[in-house]
């Protein structure tokens, strides 16, 4: 099948095209909302500008595919998507469940209440997109660059963010138990009361990072880079500050019990009442 059959019947009404083959086709700026492609073969497709609005790609081959396009409430389960364009993509309310967005470029892209666990994100570009009330769970965004992106109230349980940059990331009120962000830059990002118990934030760098009532109980802090960073009223139950950096910290009305502050750098650090750093 080539486009201008798929453009022909989709305008007679027919809307399943399962298990076809369109590498390399254009479809830019065309309108296939609730069209079903699942299992298809689509590598290089141009759906730029075009609507899919509720497609079905499950499991379909989208690799170096062109997305620019709204994809909101689509089906991607499972989809390769890898070196994929979605730029500025709307993929609001999006199933993307296990699929490949190595390296996929989702600069701007709306995934607010979007579906991503388990999806593999190692080195993808989601520089200023919307995940806001995304789920994430299990994903892994190794690498990946979320620089200003948005995942305000996003459940990120067990997400790997080892070496991720989440410079200036807003992540308040995010669920992020058992996070590994090992190695991640998280300089100027806004935490404030997000949940982080038992991660691993060894070596992070959250310099004037936000992290005001945040709950962190059983987290590795080990190494961390907080140097002004605010910590006002955290919850910090058992976690472990080792060799951690917290230069004109602040501290204040933070709860530290059973807190390992071990070799840790205070200077000029708020600290909250009764606690003793020189034992």
């Amino acid at each position: 099948m080539d486009a201008g059959e798929l453009l022909e019947r989709y305008a007679a009404g027919e809307r399943d095209f399962r298990e076809i083959d369109l590498e390399g086709a254009f479809l830019g700026g065309g309108n296939f909302d609730g069209i079903n492609l699942r299992e298809s073969h689509l590598s290089r497709i141009v759906f730029t500008g075009a609507s899919l609005k509720q497609a079905n790609f499950r499991e379909a081959d989208l690799t170096n595919s062109s997305l620019q396009a709204n994809l909101s409430e689509a089906n991607l389960i499972s989809c390769d998507l890898t070196d994929a364009n979605l730029t500025t993509a709307q993929l609001t309310y999006g199933g993307l469940r296990a699929a490949n967005l190595t390296n996929a470029q989702l600069v701007s892209a709306d995934l607010s209440c979007a579906t991503l666990n388990e999806a593999i994100l190692r080195e993808a570009n989601l520089t200023n997109a919307t995940l806001t009330d995304a789920f994430i769970g299990r994903a892994n965004l190794t690498q990946a660059n979320l620089e200003g992106a948005n995942l305000a109230n996003a459940n990120l349980t067990s997400t790997i963010l080892i070496g991720a940059n989440l410079k200036g990331a807003n992540l308040s009120h995010a669920i992020m138990h058992g996070v590994n962000a090992t190695g991640a830059i998280a300089d100027h990002a806004d935490f404030s009361q997000a949940k982080l118990n038992s991660a691993n934030f060894t070596n992070v760098k959250l310099r004037q990072a936000v992290l005001r009532k945040v709950q962190m109980a059983w987290t590795t802090m080990r190494g961390a880079d907080l140097s002004e960073a605010q910590l006002f009223r955290s919850k910090l139950y058992w976690s472990n500050f080792t060799s951690a950096n917290l230069t004109r910290a602040v501290l204040l009305d933070a709860t530290v019990d059973q807190v390992n502050f071990h070799n840790a750098i205070f200077d000029g650090t708020i600290l909250p009442e009764g606690l003793d750093v020189g034992n």
